[in-house]
């Protein structure tokens, strides 16, 4: 297994209004990842709309992934569902067929413990057998991995890697200090939340997992590319260029502004799952006219 590293790019999933995947429409989303180099490809994260798509329709999902970009880019499927057994079955279906890992959130109705959590991660790697991403989304789950449970976790067979939300730019190096202080030499350090991603990468983060990255993988690999040569004023000035986009996706959330762009360029005419609306004309017109003027490739 190759662990997470570098950019993982997280594409919506376009579907009708009852959830049925539109596979053509994704395999033109994923198709352009792959040609960009990217180094994973975030299938059914949070951006992907999982929690909305049945068993069939994420099968479905990832069989056109698969497809379309084929052994030459690992695919990292989210996995997660209320009930253990059900994230089960959804691992076992994503190993089967052929995905790289899982991503694997704590989804709850009722609040979980540190213990409830540990056992629902070690029980749906030991009986998938696909690695898993720890997948720390508190803003959606309320539910907050500490260094200590990412640490236990860590150790157990099958998981491989954690998914965290980046910090402030202040707060991030003693964050990341922190879990490589619970964490075996190897274990993948990732964080999503694009506009503070560039300074976790600048302060030795594994893995950048980004929702720009799903519909401009090109830019956000320029980035990660000008990291990896030490080039860290491009890789800065890359970022401040970026601003009027993270500002979007602080107003109205990443994944509207994805859908509503993908929408704009042609590659899908979607809607996001309801009861998610639909930016209104005048949120989508700003957010048209500012990627635009951006130029994201």
């Amino acid at each position: 297994m190759i662990l997470p590293n570098g950019l993982s790019a997280f594409p919506i999933t376009p579907a009708d209004p009852s959830g049925c995947v539109d596979v053509g429409a994704l395999r033109r989303l994923v198709t352009p990842l792959r040609d960009a180099g990217v180094d994973s490809i975030g299938l059914l994260g949070s951006t992907g709309s999982y929690p909305y798509l049945s068993r069939q329709e994420r099968r479905r999902a990832v069989e056109a992934a698969l497809d379309a970009v084929g052994t030459d880019v690992p695919i990292l499927v989210g996995v997660g569902a209320l009930r253990t057994d059900e994230a089960v079955a959804l691992a076992q279906d994503a190993r089967a067929m052929g995905a790289a890992a899982g991503l694997l959130a704590a989804i709850s109705y009722t609040p979980l413990t540190e213990d409830e959590v540990f056992a629902h991660f070690v029980t749906v790697a030991r009986e998938s057998g696909l690695p898993l991403c720890i997948y720390d989304n508190p803003g959606t789950t309320h539910f907050a991995f500490t260094a200590a449970l990412v640490g236990r976790l860590s150790r157990e067979p099958g998981v491989i890697a954690v998914k965290s939300p980046a910090c402030a730019p202040p707060e991030i190096t003693a964050h990341l200090q922190g879990l490589r202080e619970a964490v075996p030499a190897g274990f993948s350090l990732g964080y999503s939340g694009d506009w503070n991603t560039v300074e976790a990468l600048l302060a030795g983060a594994d893995t950048w997992y980004s929702v720009m990255g799903g519909l401009f993988p090109q830019t956000a690999m320029a980035i990660v590319r000008a990291i990896r040569t030490g080039d860290h004023t491009a890789a800065r000035e890359l970022d401040v260029r970026l601003q009027p986009l993270w500002s979007l996706f602080k107003e109205f959330s990443s994944l509207r502004v994805i859908y509503a762009y993908a929408d704009a360029l042609g590659v899908c005419h979607t809607d996001p799952p309801r009861p998610i609306l639909p930016l209104p004309d005048r949120a989508r017109d700003r957010v048209v006219q500012t990627l635009r003027g951006l130029d994201l490739r």
